[in-house]
């Protein structure tokens, strides 16, 4: 693998990947950057957890001008989640240089984005459905496009957007780039290519495991309504020193984290919402176990770095293999040992069966806990109290009284007292939380129908397409 500094890049964009973490180029982006970077159409075969993120980032922030107040790349995604981390590394990105990348999705006040457009950003990442909207209004215009990134068509075509997409290449200059990344080729993304592309050059890239060893990793199939009753079982049966939740949705995460407050457990939560100051604050009594439970999404515990979190538990099943390798990863660190459990719902079994064919890793299925469990991992919890009380000797003021009690309670009956009043009976308070529909189907299969492109098409022998990306432990796609 090659390293960055290969690249030829500018100083500005050099130095973001530095303060990035990024070392070396990851295979997508060892073939795709230098391609990119000549302006050539491209289609990248490749899994989201690949670097695919920086593979065009990168040179669309080094062909962008920063100068320029207009709209130059565009990036279409099929969710708004994926929109927000593409915007998110892309920002990270261009930060030097001073390219802005603003997320464009549904379910977002209109008015806000069209107040955020008027800023001029540089690069705008969105889903089908707003940036039609956007165009029908006039605050998008796509007159100046330089570089359009499909990305995880694958997904898009699954979702129905194939029409939209189409209106929307449509609407773009002529003489631009495009840049398309799927999983997979099947013909409609094919088809996609032939109409929209200029002899694009094709880079496949095959994901190895990425996973953490020292992580124990296992999931719960458990319906929807299920889940609450079933964390705070686990939360009792294994009473984690430091944890870490993570949900789907900022109301997710609100709704959870006040939820367990409610059944006595000490949590909070993070999302995109809160205040640089309110973060921090929430992050710093985590850090210092003020409260042991944190409950997040995804984008907001981007970039966390918090040792001895002993448990993470993925209260809804992420995205995709990538979200799940930063979330587990998590725990396990500095050679600890550390545990992972994935809630998943019947309809989501495939989302967990593309994961572990993406990591190379078998997730072993648990059953789900019970009440009785839980009483008994209390039980165990107040057992080692009393241990560690004895073995540091840390009692002794308290001697006499017991000789006292001793006298007239036998002894297994006074301990068994008082094992009763120290344990934790489990919370049994009414919660309710707003259920979350499921992800959509996923195939676990990355062939495609034919091979792509045409041998007629292929790059000419011997042609070399040796350069470096960026990699790091903070990469992201």
């Amino acid at each position: 693998m090659s390293n960055f500094y290969q690249l030829g890049l500018s100083k500005h964009v050099t130095e973001s990947i530095l303060n990035m973490g990024f070392e070396e180029a990851t295979p997508i982006q060892e073939k795709t950057i230098p391609i990119a970077l000549e302006g050539r159409d491209l289609i990248g075969q490749a899994h989201t957890g690949t670097g695919k993120t920086a593979a065009f980032g990168i040179p669309m922030v080094e062909r962008f001008s920063g100068a320029i107040g207009q709209l130059q790349g565009l990036v279409i995604t099929p969710t708004r989640e994926l929109a927000v981390q593409v915007a998110e590394e892309l920002n990270r990105i261009g930060q030097v240089k001073g390219i802005r990348t603003l997320p464009v999705y549904g379910g977002q006040d209109i008015v806000r984005q069209i107040r955020a457009l008027n800023k001029k950003p540089h690069i705008i990442v969105g889903t089908p459905g707003r940036l039609m909207d956007h165009m029908r209004r006039k605050t998008i215009r796509l007159e100046e496009i330089k570089t359009v990134v499909l990305d995880e068509a694958d997904e898009m075509l699954n979702m129905g957007f194939v029409e939209d997409i189409e209106f929307i290449l449509g609407e773009m200059p002529q003489q631009r780039q495009t840049l398309l990344f799927s999983a997979t080729l099947a013909k409609p993304i094919q088809d996609l290519a032939q109409r929209f592309m200029n002899s694009p050059e094709y880079v496949g890239i095959k994901a190895k495991g990425i996973t953490v060893p020292s992580i124990d990793q296992s999931y719960i199939e458990v319906h929807e309504k299920q889940k609450f009753e079933v964390l705070s079982i686990l939360l009792d049966i294994q009473s984690p020193e430091l944890a870490i939740i993570f949900g789907r949705t900022k109301r997710r995460v609100d709704e959870l984290y006040e939820a367990l407050n409610k059944r006595g457990y000490s949590a909070e939560g993070i999302h995109g919402d809160l205040t640089q100051a309110k973060r921090e604050s929430v992050l710093r009594q985590f850090r210092e176990g003020t409260i042991e439970v944190l409950v997040a999404t995804d984008v907001a515990a981007r970039g966390l770095d918090i040792s001895g979190v002993t448990h993470v538990y993925n209260f809804d099943i992420p995205q995709d293999p990538e979200s799940y390798v930063h979330r587990i990863g998590r725990t396990g660190r500095a050679g600890n040992k550390g545990e992972a459990i994935t809630f998943v719902i019947p309809r989501e079994i495939n989302h967990l069966r593309l994961i572990e064919r993406l990591t190379k890793h078998k997730i072993n299925r648990m059953p789900i806990p019970t009440i009785k469990d839980a009483i008994a991992g209390q039980q165990r919890v107040t057992v080692d109290k009393l241990l560690r009380i004895v073995e540091e000797e840390d009692f002794k003021q308290y001697q006499g009284l017991a000789k006292d009690l001793l006298s007239e309670t036998d002894s297994i009956t006074l301990v068994a007292a008082a094992l009763k009043l120290l344990t934790k009976e489990p919370d049994r308070t009414p919660v309710q939380l707003t259920e979350e529909k499921p992800l959509r189907s996923k195939k676990a299969t990355s062939a495609p129908h034919k091979k792509w492109p045409p041998r007629d098409k292929r790059a000419p022998q011997g042609t070399k397409k040796r350069f470096g990306g960026v990699r790091g432990k903070n990469q992201h796609s």
